[in-house]
């Protein structure tokens, strides 16, 4: 186990089956659990605080580290979170993988209602740059969280985010789950190699305000020869 000044192991309970570390809830608030399977993923160093578990070892044959975080709900608190795990993460040098409750979007699309960028927004935003990490795409839903069943507010405030090495490992695929008695909706982070279809067509009008767009155009036009009606050069 390692142990730091703000970072403590809480709890480690192994079982014939499974292993799984707690950490205990203050009051009505937090509480967390990480369950996993010791013949998928064999643990190797471990720490925790009341907002985090971190788990590293041998996932699949490879190194990798896997945190489990709640965050506070206070911008400030939320803030020195994210700077205890950019500090942390250089005694794990691993490829990471992060989700949880983040209390906190990314951008204003993920809140509805929600109409300007706050500092907790651009603190968050900040963090993922200095992590190197990448927000995993959602499928299935476009929130995860409402404050009611009548569904008045509603907020993208859990996720996953992980380091560009885990998606060149694994097919990746996010699915937020419906929700049933929490307020939070499941998500479930998966390997998924089915071929889902070609990408639909996309251009940014942005483009053609570079001096050298029709030029580009031009000359990737006339150097590929293929067989076949307009749409399909296109």
């Amino acid at each position: 186990m390692r142990s730091m000044n703000d970072c403590f192991v809480r709890s480690l309970w192994l079982s014939e089956n499974f292993e799984f570390m707690v950490v205990d809830s203050d009051g009505s608030a937090g509480g967390l659990i990480c369950v996993w399977n010791p013949e998928v993923f064999q643990l190797k160093d471990c720490c925790s605080t009341k907002n985090f578990i971190l788990l590293s070892g041998v996932f699949h044959q490879s190194f990798e580290c896997v945190v489990i975080l709640y965050a506070p709900n206070d911008a400030i608190r939320r803030k020195q979170l994210w700077d205890l795990i950019i500090n942390i993460k250089s005694l794990f040098n691993t490829p990471w993988c992060i989700g949880g409750d983040f209390n906190g979007i990314l951008r204003i699309s993920e809140r509805r209602g929600c109409t300007r960028s706050d500092r907790g927004m651009n603190n968050f935003n900040e963090f993922i740059d200095r992590m190197e990490f990448l927000d995993m795409p959602m499928l299935g839903r476009n929130f995860t969280w409402c404050n009611s069943f009548e569904g008045d507010t509603w907020s993208r405030i859990d996720r996953f985010l992980v380091n560009p090495i885990w998606l060149e490992k694994f097919g990746l695929k996010l699915w937020g789950l419906p929700r049933s008695i929490s307020d939070h909706c499941l998500l479930l982070l998966m390997e998924d190699d089915r071929n889902w279809g070609p990408r639909p067509f996309r251009f940014l009008n942005a483009w053609t305000l570079h001096p050298k767009f029709l030029e580009l155009v031009r000359r990737s036009w006339s150097e590929n020869e293929i067989a076949g009606w307009q749409g399909i050069d296109l």
